[in-house]
């Protein structure tokens, strides 16, 4: 092997380097002085004696109640993304329209504006619109969740088996007709499939949405944090991590019914 192949196959490893040692060149490590061994022992040791008395109160405010209505507000915004994102994915497939693909690049880049900005981004512009609470979390995780499911639909639309809508159009099936009894049939099971997994994340981002006003656990855990009660920071971690771990098991074996 000559030197210059060997230069240009050393070059990605090279730039990513080069990347790494800059980017820790930047960062400021002042603070970082002011950790100490106690500091760290007190977390560790809060995180791992969690307030266990915080799980259920009856407040409404207690651990059980915050993560329920964390999934309820990654339902409830999953469902109204699945709902919304089918007219936006029948926009963007370019399959659809053939004959004007204006149309779908239209469409596409609709989801694409949709799901540029992250769910905190749109937490944030929400909160103000409607104010802070659930409402909001539930906004900003469905707008979210329409671009991205969107374009997976759309990819789902365009990669089909198009030979059913081929037989119907060949005996004067007509658009609407082929969409109804060829494409959907085929589609929604992949379409609930993809719904699932996008709840199962949904999960997660609705979890820290609270830190910024929009409902859910995360406000309480900010909270917890500031005023370093690490034991209910703990206890807070761990109800997120068995729900997780619950959800995705239940969503894992329903996409495996769909298949």
């Amino acid at each position: 092997m000559s030197t210059n192949r060997k230069l240009k196959s050393y070059l990605p490893i090279i730039v990513v380097l080069a990347i790494i040692l800059y980017s820790a060149a930047g960062i400021d490590y002042s603070e970082a002085g002011n950790m100490s061994f106690d500091m760290v022992k007190s977390v560790l040791s809060g995180l791992f004696q969690p307030d266990w008395g915080y799980v259920y109160d009856g407040s409404g405010e207690d651990l059980l109640s915050l993560l329920l209505l964390t999934i309820g507000i990654a339902f409830l915004g999953t469902v109204i993304a699945t709902v919304l994102a089918l007219p936006l994915t029948f926009i963007s497939a370019h399959n659809l329209w053939k004959s004007n693909t204006i149309v779908s690049k239209i469409g596409k880049f609709i989801c694409n504006v949709l799901r540029a900005f992250p769910e905190l981004v749109y937490a944030i512009i929400f909160v103000k619109m409607v104010g802070p609470g659930p409402f909001a979390g539930v906004l900003a995780i469905g707008v979210h969740q329409i671009g991205m499911l969107g374009k997976l639909y759309t990819e789902e639309i365009e990669s089909m088996d198009e030979a059913p809508v081929e037989s119907m159009t060949a005996v004067g099936a007509n658009f609407w007709q082929t969409m109804f009894y060829a494409r959907l049939p085929q589609l929604i099971p992949t379409f609930l499939s993809l719904a699932l997994n996008h709840f199962e994340i949904a999960v997660r981002s609705a979890a820290t949405l609270g830190l910024v006003g929009a409902g859910g656990i995360g406000a309480p855990m900010i909270f917890a944090i500031q005023s370093r009660a690490w034991d209910k920071v703990g206890i807070i971690l761990f109800g997120i991590i068995i729900t997780v771990f619950l959800i995705d098991a239940v969503t894992g074996y329903l996409r495996k019914k769909l298949q």
